[in-house]
């Protein structure tokens, strides 16, 4: 049996194109006027920003940012903040960042050449909010890619399981999992 109830969509509309940080187009979707009071989901947005916009230092609290370049993008994030965290975020890469009582950071493009990516936002829980800050990152190559029995489902595994594979990163909020549904 599964865990999740089978659901029919409701909506379907644009996202909404915003300006964020410093000159950093996003269209956001959940979040907007159209989309909102979706918790545990904050924000949805898809970036595709380059040098010299991006997202200098600006502060987090109460809820987990996750980040992820995708396959496809040209470029990546460099990611900093006050707690002496550094990386940078190549295409395939993902950061789970719990900010918990607060963190100051800046999310900028390493080149300019655009990273394309998505950012969620996902609320804690009240009385997790106030936590120990936390930042992750995680490589393509150390995520377990899973497969159902007849191959007709892969799953790539950053948090939670899923068929028996279990991703490397330890949230606050319950796991995700990007799921590709093959065609046969």
């Amino acid at each position: 049996m599964s865990a999740f109830k089978t659901r029919q969509v409701a909506k379907n509309f644009q996202a909404i194109e915003t300006i964020d940080g410093a000159g950093a187009h996003v269209h956001r979707s959940i979040g907007s006027p159209v989309l909102y009071n979706f918790d545990p989901f904050l924000i949805l947005d898809e970036f595709n920003v380059g040098l010299p916009g991006g997202f200098p230092d600006h502060p987090h609290r109460g809820f987990e940012t996750v980040t992820y370049v995708l396959p496809t993008s040209k470029g990546g994030m460099r990611h900093e903040d006050f707690m002496e965290n550094k990386g940078e975020l190549r295409p395939g890469d993902l950061q789970w960042m719990t900010p918990g009582r607060g963190i100051m950071h800046a999310e900028m493009p390493t080149s300019t050449e655009p990273a394309h990516g998505l950012q969620l936002w996902v609320n804690l829980p009240k009385e997790r909010k106030m936590i120990k800050s936390r930042y992750q990152e995680v490589s393509r190559e150390s995520v377990p890619h899973a497969f159902n029995a007849d191959k007709s489902v892969e799953a790539i595994v950053f948090a939670g399981e899923v068929f028996g594979f279990k991703g490397p990163v330890e949230t606050e909020a319950p796991g995700r999992a990007n799921v590709r549904i093959r065609t046969l």
